[in-house]
């Protein structure tokens, strides 16, 4: 099989894999049904990888492999949001476009293969260090807007601090409520 029938089938095998991200309040069954058809896509490229030979069946067998953990990833993810699951949707992105290229690797003989294993390995690194990246992001954002939330209550109480009676205690109950303080 030629490089641009692979590469075809892994665009193809790619797209089955990421239809489960159109669905909307997933319920246990949807993920169920999900994750049983992306195991059943996974035995189907799998069963496609059978009549190539050598490195090329290895290629398509790490590209399937990869797709089915992208894919499971993404959809725990999906179904429950979490730092966590976004963390493990890249980092699981990240080993399968390293098995791959470590698979195209064995092609390849004496500097060329040292160097395309070295550009492998930098692009796993560089993939798990922006994951990293991306949660601290995310964390420095959650306590910016914590911060922010703050400041603005503290100013909202402020001006209440101008009226009196009622009408002072209205507004600090308005302030609490619209700010989340108790």
């Amino acid at each position: 099989m030629n490089k641009m029938t692979i590469t075809a089938f892994a665009a193809a095998l790619g797209l089955a894999f990421g239809t489960f991200a159109a669905a909307a309040d997933m319920t246990k069954s949807d993920y169920n049904a999900t994750k049983d058809r992306i195991k059943s896509e996974y035995k189907a490229a799998k069963a496609a990888c059978d009549p190539l030979k050598n490195n090329a069946q290895d290629i398509c067998m790490a590209e399937a492999r990869g797709k089915e953990s992208v894919a499971l990833a993404e959809l725990a993810n999906f179904y429950e949001p979490s730092r966590n699951h976004r963390r493990d949707a890249s980092i699981a992105k990240a080993k399968a476009d390293y098995s791959v290229a470590m698979e195209k690797c064995d092609d390849q003989a004496g500097n060329a293969k040292d160097v395309c294993v070295k550009e492998a390995k930098a692009a796993q690194t560089i993939a798990r260090s922006d994951a990293k990246a991306q949660r601290k992001i995310a964390d420095a954002r959650k306590d910016a807007s914590v911060d922010k939330n703050d400041a603005d209550y503290g100013v909202a109480k402020e001006k209440c601090d101008a009226l009196a009676g009622d009408v002072k205690e209205a507004c600090v109950k308005d302030a609490k409520a619209h700010f989340g303080k108790s």
